[in-house]
């Protein structure tokens, strides 16, 4: 919930011209709702992508607040689907999760699915345990043709916003032994190969190029770092390196 619409316009204006000089790399910005006109019509027609930060599962009825899949289509290619936020102060669960990846396949959006485990979890040694049950259960009844087009990103909740990332081992050893297992477990191994694993949790210019190192790391889902022309630009640079 940051940037009025002014403000983000200006934001993407000046990133964006460093932005489409790099090559090689998936570039998506996620604007809040109300900015998500304005920045289509910024990045329409260029190498950068524009997604939403949530949408509801249904076509269309009362539902007062929420979005709908084909208002999201109008404008982006992408949609972010249980972030950790969402989950802590909105009520998201696995479930909801799961209903919101299946629209998302409907109306031919890349979801961008994000798991992770909070402190509590973390210190308790349950990580494995809950990120897999929420891949499995998020992503249940995907279809494996479209799941290569998914995006999943991995979002330790202990380290959003609190200048904690976690190390990219201990990263990479999620990515690979948890969340790449259970996509394994649900469309197969080549298919699990084929979808994107991104790093989400305090990823900064300073740790990106260490993370980007890893094999199972494909990307980072920044947060923070995304408001800071220089600090985004240097990350993308990082990923295209």
């Amino acid at each position: 919930m940051n940037k009025t619409v002014a403000e983000a316009r200006e934001l993407v204006s000046v990133m964006g011209k460093e932005l489409k000089e790099i090559k090689g790399v998936d570039k998506v910005l996620c604007p809040p709702f109300m900015s998500l006109l304005a920045i289509a019509n910024l990045v329409g027609g260029t190498n950068i992508g524009l997604g939403a930060q949530n949408m509801h599962w249904e076509d269309k009825g009362a539902f007062t607040g929420e979005v709908a899949p084909g208002m999201i289509k109008e404008f982006c290619q992408y949609v972010i689907i249980g972030h950790s936020e969402r989950r802590t102060y909105f009520g998201e669960t696995d479930a909801t999760v799961n209903k919101k990846a299946l629209a998302a396949q409907k109306h031919g959006l890349t979801p961008i699915v994000c798991v992770g485990e909070t402190l509590a979890q973390y210190e308790a040694g349950e990580t494995a345990a809950v990120v897999k049950r929420q891949v499995l259960e998020g992503l249940k009844g995907v279809d494996a043709a479209f799941a290569p087009t998914m995006v999943v990103a991995y979002e330790p909740v202990w380290a959003i916003g609190t200048g904690k990332a976690s190390s990219a081992e201990n990263a990479e050893s999620v990515h690979r032994d948890v969340v790449r297992a259970a996509l394994a477990e649900l469309f197969g191994a080549e298919t699990a190969q084929a979808i994107r694993i991104l790093y989400g949790g305090s990823v900064t210019a300073a740790n990106a190029a260490e993370f980007f190192g890893q094999p199972d790391i494909d990307g980072a889902l920044v947060g923070g770092a995304s408001l800071k022309v220089e600090e985004f630009i240097a990350i993308a640079k990082a990923a295209a390196n």
